[in-house]
């Protein structure tokens, strides 16, 4: 098939060659550093295919990305089908995943009793003049892997919806949730809709072994505990 750009579009490979749909279908891991590469700079030139364009890239730096992440804009631009667009392409790439390697190597916080919940919710929520609802997903180690703010309310109250906090949790892939709300009142006291929303949480993640460890209430000066008061 005749190419009118000179160039071979990833619309035009053979259905087998085609890394974006590749991943739709196949997901990320599924691909090679090369089909990665070719998905980012989306055509080669008139006599290689992007993916052909992306190996050659990197066998320049023996395959290893980390070299690639130091290559300079005028580096890539040496291969031929490589302008300064898809050079840049490239390179935010790189530093992408280079942050991405960066966020991953700080500690997570471990949640070893609930004065930990308190001390990473009270910054956030402690002071608030409003009642905010917040989630903290855990992995197996109890460790924090991701926080979330489900709603956000009035003096009076907010809303829970069960579904999206354990659509959160699989998309974590969390173990473990504990359930966070402030009282802007000061007041340390449980209200019977604090604790039907920790039934129906409870209950619900039992059905999907998502462990409901704590549901603690936030002030500016204290927390109270479910699970500590023995009433989880």
């Amino acid at each position: 098939m005749e190419e009118t750009q000179g160039t071979f579009s990833i619309k035009y490979w053979a259905e087998d060659d085609q890394p974006r749909e590749k991943l739709m279908l196949k997901g990320r891991a599924a691909l090679s550093d090369a089909e990665l590469i070719a998905i980012l700079i989306g055509s080669g030139s008139r006599n290689e295919s992007a993916v052909q364009l992306s190996k050659r890239i990197l066998s320049s730096v023996d395959n290893n990305l980390n070299a690639l992440g130091k290559q300079s804009l005028q580096q890539l631009m040496n291969f031929k089908g490589i302008g300064e667009a898809k050079a840049i392409t490239i390179a935010a790439a790189m530093e992408l995943g280079r942050r991405r390697r960066e966020e991953e190597t700080v500690d997570l916080k471990k949640i070893t009793s609930s004065r930990a919940v308190f001390e990473i919710m009270q910054p956030i929520i402690g002071e608030l003049p409003h009642e905010e609802f917040w989630i903290l997903y855990l992995n197996n180690s109890n460790k924090v892997i991701y926080k979330s703010q489900l709603s956000k309310g009035g003096i009076t109250g907010t809303v829970v919806d069960v579904r999206i906090v354990f659509k959160s949790a699989l998309e974590q892939s969390a173990v473990a949730i504990i359930l966070c709300h402030n009282h802007p009142s000061g007041v340390l006291q449980a209200s019977e809709q604090d604790k039907q929303i920790t039934r129906e949480l409870k209950a619900a993640g039992n059905t999907l072994s998502i462990n409901v460890l704590d549901h603690v209430i936030v002030t500016e000066n204290g927390y109270l505990s479910f699970a500590d008061m023995g009433i989880l």
